[in-house]
């Protein structure tokens, strides 16, 4: 059952990144479907998969959020990390397709599938047969190896952040140096989620989560608009 995971998350993967990024919604849900419905066959409860503390994990998750949104707010008002924020993917969209992608691929293209699958199908399955240690690292890495596609998009896209990965060659993107440092991040990430996910079931780590990704598209328009 972990493999069949495994397989169905890597299959999503490639079609929302490089075959049909636009219908990344649809394949989400049914690949989320389709998760829930092989851990649910393989013996775990709702609540093993994640699905409880709904106030708590609410409550967490909106103020998480607001943190994010005050960071975002200080990082877009100091000159040193505002080119950070200049993302060209959401600078070439139309406003209806950043509200598309904040509203709708985000939440249901990228978030719901992440969290039930990395911190819920997968953790489950790892907890019950390895332990939390077991379940954290693992999940975690492989949501940080799930993140080698966008990283390289996002490597093209924020030459800023390429450049301030290289520091041998300012200036220039080091695409392979930019994918790495994505990598362990968004692992050093997965640990933090599974954490929350631990604590305040899965609503905690999916509000950080879509506040995280969501208002980036915000504050790259702000950022853009600031000298």
């Amino acid at each position: 059952m972990l493999l069949r995971s495994i397989a169905i998350l890597a299959a999503a993967n490639l079609l929302n990144n490089k075959v049909i990024p636009r219908l990344a919604p649809l394949t989400s849900a049914a690949a989320t479907a389709a998760l829930v419905a092989t851990a649910r066959r393989s013996g775990l409860s709702w609540k093993e998969l994640g699905f409880e503390h709904g106030r708590r994990g609410a409550v967490a998750g909106g103020a998480l959020a607001a943190a994010v949104a005050a960071v975002y707010a200080v990082g877009i008002a100091n000159p040193r990390t505002r080119q950070l924020f200049r993302d060209e993917r959401a600078l070439s969209l139309s406003r209806a397709r950043v509200l598309e992608e904040a509203l709708l691929q985000v939440p249901l293209g990228t978030v719901l599938l992440e969290e039930v699958g990395f911190r819920g199908a997968l953790y489950a399955m790892l907890r019950k047969d390895h332990g939390t240690v077991a379940a954290t690292a693992i999940s975690s890495s492989l949501f940080g190896l799930w993140h080698i596609l966008p990283a390289i998009d996002m490597a093209h896209a924020n030459p800023a952040l390429g450049a301030l990965t290289s520091a041998d060659s300012p200036g220039r993107l080091d695409t392979a140096r930019v994918v790495a440092g994505s990598v362990v991040s968004t692992a050093a990430a997965g640990v933090l989620f599974c954490e929350l996910r631990r604590r305040g079931g899965l609503l905690t780590p999916a509000m950080l989560h879509l506040a995280t990704n969501s208002f980036g598209y915000l504050f790259a328009r702000l950022a853009a608009r600031r000298k």
